[in-house]
């Protein structure tokens, strides 16, 4: 076995034979990055044993690299006193979010250990809503002012710069902590001592505490921006959103946004050692959802009972249309949901959206209707085939309609628009086109 590249389950297995030695070794082989993804993939048990083998400045490094909910079930297993000096330090936008999956009570002990600094740092971040990137952002920021020298803002990056989370953008602020722009270190270090600030910084891309978080990370990550500043509503410099904890965001958001367009909730743990229970709970509510929502679709089946009674072979192709209206609604609803997120599309451009896609629908209608038209009309007859083709370009043409116009909708709304993704269109559709097609049938067929 390499201890550098040893897997969780060679680590469980040492820690459940007893070979804690072995395993203590293996473990300091690595670094704490690498030992803290290492710790997210164990079982809870082996977790809390392999972290007490940790020396304690190399446990402070590997708590700060483990996932929020790693961070929450070591708290439960060990008990804030043998973390406290772990969480302490921690930044204060992560100290918040781990804080936010605490019980009240664990939270309130964790708090009260901290220093009185760190505890005001942190009470600042938690007193921003939940979502918004003052929640994110940290407001340990050493700064600038625009009426310095780059000398006198080089000596306080120096004497300051080891209690900010990021030093290589500087936030420019007046006397009154406005936000007038950035400079970077790189041009702190080379620039004459004497040249005016002033005359060095440039215009600031900045966001607004109450500002989604992962709208704002996510212009972050387009921009490449190191740290971004964070203002409040009258303009004053409270903290920076780095970009680490950009890339967190951006990737807590894909993970929910996939989990939900599956019909689940993301599991907060590796799948396998994840609890039944857990994975049950992360499933069984959206089945519940979308069994409800099947209703609909029998109800439907149930009204156009005598319309099959009379023409049969329309029954067989129920699952080639209900699947043709779920898939296209969800092509619809992803690829503008990935254009929210981006920032490409927003809620005012409703109407484009839907014209764009309606048009999108039309066209995808009708060259699947040619082909529809063409098997039906030869396997059964010209009629058949004109009730298969006539319904395939309307249900494109809807499904695409709905699935882009539904995020956007659901945006307006402050609704993840996730949730109105696959699983949800899928069954809208579903019903809508039985609809659509039994109507067309009747006035096709004349029955």
């Amino acid at each position: 076995m390499t201890y550098a590249t040893i897997e969780p389950n060679e680590l469980d297995e040492l820690i459940s034979d007893g070979d804690l030695g072995v395993a203590a070794s293996a473990l300091s082989a690595l670094p704490p990055g690498e030992i803290a993804a290492l710790l997210d993939r164990l079982p809870h048990k082996p977790r809390g044993v392999a972290f007490r083998l940790l020396p304690k400045d190399l446990a402070v490094e590997v708590f700060d690299d483990l996932s929020p909910n790693s961070q929450h079930r070591l708290i439960e297993d060990l008990g804030t006193v043998e973390v406290a000096a772990a969480f302490d330090n921690l930044d204060p936008d992560d100290r918040a979010e781990l804080l936010d999956e605490l019980p009240a009570g664990v939270a309130r002990a964790l708090v009260q250990q901290l220093t009185p600094e760190e505890r005001d740092a942190t009470a600042v971040v938690l007193g921003y809503p939940r979502g918004s990137v003052g929640r994110r952002m940290s407001p340990e920021v050493v700064h600038a002012r625009r009426d310095e020298s780059a000398s006198a803002a080089l000596a306080r990056v120096k004497e300051r710069g080891h209690a900010a989370e990021t030093i290589y953008t500087v936030p420019v602020i007046d006397d009154s902590r406005v936000l007038c722009g950035v400079v970077s270190l790189r041009d702190l270090l080379l620039a004459d001592p004497d040249e005016p600030i002033a005359a060095m910084m440039s215009k600031p891309m900045y966001a607004v505490v109450d500002d989604h978080a992962e709208a704002t990370a996510q212009r972050c990550l387009d921009r490449g921006i190191l740290a971004m500043p964070v203002v409040d509503r009258d303009h004053r410099l409270v903290g920076v959103l780095t970009i680490d904890d950009a890339v967190a965001v951006v990737e807590q958001a894909r993970d929910t946004d996939e989990a939900r367009a599956g019909a689940r909730e993301p599991l907060r743990e590796p799948y396998l050692y994840a609890s039944i229970l857990s994975i049950t709970r992360a499933r069984i509510v959206w089945l519940f959802i979308l069994a409800v929502s099947a209703i609909l679709t029998v109800n439907v089946l149930e009204i156009f009972e005598g319309t099959l009674e009379q023409k049969v072979a329309l029954a067989l192709f129920i699952p080639l249309l209900t699947g043709i209206g779920g898939n296209t609604g969800s092509q619809a609803a992803t690829t503008v949901t990935r254009a929210l997120a981006t920032d490409d599309v927003a809620t005012r451009d409703v109407l484009r959206v839907a014209v764009k896609e309606m048009r999108v629908g039309l066209t995808m209608g009708s060259l699947l209707g040619v082909v529809g038209f063409g098997v039906a009309a030869l396997v059964y007859e010209m009629s058949i085939g004109a009730v298969i083709g006539l319904t395939i370009v309307s249900i494109c043409t809807m499904a695409a309609t709905v699935g882009g116009v539904m995020p956007l909708v659901a945006k307006a709304l402050h609704v993840d628009p996730a949730v109105f993704s696959t699983p949800f269109i899928s069954t809208f559709c579903d019903a809508t086109g039985l609809i659509i097609y039994f109507s067309i049938a009747k006035a096709v067929l004349g029955i």
